[in-house]
């Protein structure tokens, strides 16, 4: 029982509530609400003032960071949700799960409330509650990268809720499982159950946020698959609901956008999408991390493009779906930069190139031969006199295939003819 609370109970009516609003600091509310919980009424109005008082508590315990004591109110409240339907129950639950979230550095308690009350549901066979509580548990499992646990919870509560066909609740458990199988590097996988989710979306309306979920979704698959240009259409599409909702995932769904006209090579477009009007009010360090990125990726400089990842790490190197990207967008760049140093040479020491790059002498001599090899231009390694001889493209006459193609046709005549002549004779 929390502290808070008070032996002498206040009656559940609207007077209570006012006086708990009225109370000159949070402390004081919160004993007057907890007092009115506490009310022994079970008559229709007294419970629904019951309700607002709690949905007020919950307000103010979450202003008051006060995790624990939220955690303690869901026990608390168990003998009143015997009185109420449980469609409300499901609500006043989710609400105070939903507030925990909401205070900094509650992930491991909101998993252990989490099961708590999956347990409690599965006691007082409360099934619909219960489904959306393991939703909820698994997608923390994920956040807190515990992958076996969530796989394992979420495969049972697939088919669980397959079998009810409670379409809305199946493609938040499909999304989920995509996000999942794509942490774990599962593509294949990923791409199945983000089929599945867009299928059960298909038959059902869709809240728009849901809705922006499966294009950020859709996109981040894309993307891992190097399709940029689809990737960019469905990040678009995510940004733009987000952006109507003022969800915060509206600036990761930019952050991609951005990122995909980088790896399109279409850099140049950045500046662009972030003067737009919509873009204009996510200007912060992520729009700018990507911006720098952009411009080191415009000018071919790896010097900026590690300035960039330096100064803008938590932006870059800490999302996960940008650092997948970065290692290529980096291999592409140092690409482009041996391109451009060694355009003005026929011949050119392996050295030279590295003072010019700032880079070990064996990580470019490694690169060069793996650019030779990929066909990135003609050239090849003197490695005795430690140079790199460049050759000048061929341009192949198109008269020459042509008259091979004439040759080999004419061969084919005479050995026809010949094998004639040959049945002739016999």
């Amino acid at each position: 029982m929390s502290s808070s609370m008070e032996s002498t109970y206040l009656p559940a009516t609207t007077e209570s509530i006012a006086k708990a609003q009225e109370a000159k600091d949070a402390s004081e509310s919160i004993s007057i609400l907890y007092r009115v919980i506490q009310d022994p009424s079970s008559s229709p109005d007294a419970l629904r003032i019951k309700e607002l008082a709690i949905t007020n508590l919950t307000n103010y315990l979450t202003k008051e960071n006060r995790a624990e004591d939220l955690r303690n109110l869901l026990t608390q409240l168990r003998p009143f949700f015997s009185l109420i339907p449980k469609a409300k129950t499901a609500k006043i639950v989710r609400g105070v799960i939903d507030a925990v979230a909401k205070i900094p550095g509650t992930s491991d308690l909101q998993i252990s409330l989490c099961k708590e009350m999956v347990e409690w549901t599965r006691a007082e066979k409360r099934t619909f509650l219960r489904q959306r509580v393991e939703s909820r548990l698994a997608a923390l499992l994920l956040e807190n990268r515990e992958y076996t646990e969530a796989l394992t919870l979420l495969t049972g509560l697939i088919k669980e809720v397959r079998r009810l066909d409670d379409k809305l609740l199946l493609v938040d458990i499909d999304l989920l499982e995509s996000k999942l199988h794509f942490s774990l590097r599962n593509l294949p996988k990923a791409k199945a159950s983000l089929t599945a989710a867009r299928t059960a979306a298909n038959a059902i309306y869709v809240p728009p946020a849901q809705q922006g979920t499966i294009d950020l979704q859709s996109g981040i698959l894309h993307a891992e698959e190097k399709d940029y240009k689809t990737a960019y259409s469905y990040f678009f599409e995510a940004f733009e609901a987000f952006n109507a909702l003022e969800d915060p995932r509206a600036i990761f769904s930019l952050k991609y956008m951005l990122l995909c006209k980088i790896m399109v090579n279409q850099a140049d477009d950045v500046a662009g999408i972030i003067s737009s009007k919509a873009s204009l009010k996510y200007v912060g360090p992520d729009v700018d991390a990507m911006k720098a990125v952009a411009d080191a990726y415009s000018k071919r400089s790896l010097k900026y493009f590690e300035t960039a990842l330096r100064d803008y790490k938590a932006q870059l190197e800490e999302d996960p779906i940008v650092h997948r990207h970065l290692s290529s967008l980096y291999d592409t760049l140092l690409e482009q930069n041996l391109c451009r140093l060694i355009e003005p040479y026929s011949k050119v020491e392996i050295e030279h190139i590295a003072q010019m790059i700032e880079l070990p002498i064996d990580h470019v001599e490694k690169k060069l031969s793996q650019m030779i090899l990929d066909k990135k231009f003609a050239g090849t390694l003197d490695q005795g006199a430690g140079c790199l001889i460049i050759f000048e493209e061929l341009t192949t006459e198109a008269i020459f295939p042509a008259t091979l193609e004439t040759i080999s046709n004419v061969g084919k005549v005479v050995d026809s003819l010949y094998m004639r002549s040959a049945k002739i004779m016999a």
